[in-house]
């Protein structure tokens, strides 16, 4: 009899304790930094995506995942947001002259990136 399997289709070994096969599963060392982003996309996947979830649980990658999504939307949103700005004229000078109108422009603006970031990478199957 084995003393260790290796499942090929989740990636896990498991370990013969007693007369049971138990997953041998290891904690990370990564810390858990993600922000809005890294938390919305944990509650999809719990929510809407289980299988994934857990298996990114079981491989000790959630955490993982969890912050680099996070950290490539902040990014995207970042980049959105300053082509959005250029694309409809939002510039310091207006800020300036009618603050009101740069603030109202870039609250539109900052939804509409976020919207396009939580449709393109938080809410996504893969």
């Amino acid at each position: 009899m084995q003393n260790e399997i290796y499942d090929e289709k989740n990636g896990l070994t498991y370990m013969l304790c007693g007369d049971y096969y138990l997953p041998e599963l290891a904690l990370t060392d990564i810390e858990p930094t993600y922000g809005k982003y890294g938390m919305l996309r944990k509650s999809y996947l719990q929510e809407h995506r289980k299988a994934k979830y857990q298996i990114l649980l079981l491989q000790g990658k959630l955490v993982e995942h969890l912050n680099q999504i996070d950290a490539e939307a902040r990014d995207r949103e970042e980049q959105l947001v300053k082509q959005m700005m250029e694309k409809e004229g939002i510039t310091e000078k207006l800020k300036r002259q009618d603050n009101m109108e740069w603030t109202r422009r870039m609250n539109t603006l900052c939804h509409d990136a976020e919207e396009m970031i939580l449709a393109e990478m938080i809410y996504t199957k893969g």
